[in-house]
């Protein structure tokens, strides 16, 4: 499943990363498991308490069957976009711009639910979601909802390596000044600032590397940022 980028009205991507279906198919098992559980262990105590020979059975198998009927969106609505199946696959209902869902949107994918899954055996909501491409079927499409994973693909990027050669010289030894925050900060800044040819953002980072460590470099700002982050990998390998 394709992830999809939202740009809000404050000029904010957001990156959504979509749910994969495996992953909702797995949820959505782990929420029957535990629903057939709840049955399997009510009609155990009814058996056991006697009530199938009383008149009002019905009734209380009316009640009883109430949770199950509300689950996912009591589970949705208390729990924060998860039911328990949606929680143990880290993945959550989330509105398509990334803000938090209302009971409104909540009530409108329970209600077409019934569409959507009950209906046609999850045949439907299966078709929309691999044709939608945001992860939405037609529950989330009316309710400007989505489902998101919430695990985290951890690259190169997001971590405070970079690459450098077996025999690489660092140039600044002061460096070590500097924290893993400090570091990564200067990272994500570094990358952002380049990717959007941000120039006054890249002589601030610089001038602040500056102030902190003390180093005083000719070389203009773009190498000296590159080389503070190849420098500070080579001291904390050494470590």
């Amino acid at each position: 499943m394709d992830n999809f980028k939202i740009e809000t009205a404050q000029n904010i991507t957001i990156q959504q990363n979509v749910a994969p279906l495996s992953t909702r198919i797995g949820a959505f098992l782990i929420d029957m498991l535990i629903i057939g559980a709840y049955y399997a262990l009510i009609i155990y105590i009814v058996n056991a308490l006697g009530y199938l020979e009383t008149e009002n059975i019905y009734v209380l198998y009316t009640l009883i069957s109430l949770p199950v009927f509300f689950y996912s969106l009591l589970f949705e609505t208390l729990n924060n976009g998860q039911t328990p199946g949606k929680y143990f696959n880290k993945i959550r209902v989330t509105k398509i711009d990334g803000s938090k869902p209302t009971f409104g949107s909540y009530l409108i994918r329970w209600v077409l639910r019934v569409i959507d899954i009950s209906l046609a055996s999850g045949s439907i909501a299966l078709l929309t979601i691999l044709l939608n491409g945001k992860g939405q079927r037609l529950g989330d499409i009316a309710a400007g909802t989505t489902v998101i994973s919430e695990k985290q693909t951890v690259s190169i990027n997001n971590t405070l390596a970079v690459d450098i050669p077996d025999d690489y010289t660092p140039t600044f030894p002061q460096v070590t000044m500097l924290s893993d925050k400090d570091i990564q900060t200067i990272k994500e800044l570094f990358l952002k600032a380049k990717k959007n040819n941000n120039h006054k953002m890249l002589l601030k980072l610089k001038l602040k590397i500056i102030e902190i460590t003390g180093i005083n470099s000719e070389l203009n700002t773009v190498e000296f940022i590159d080389i503070i982050l190849k420098d500070y990998n080579y001291f904390t390998q050494q470590m």
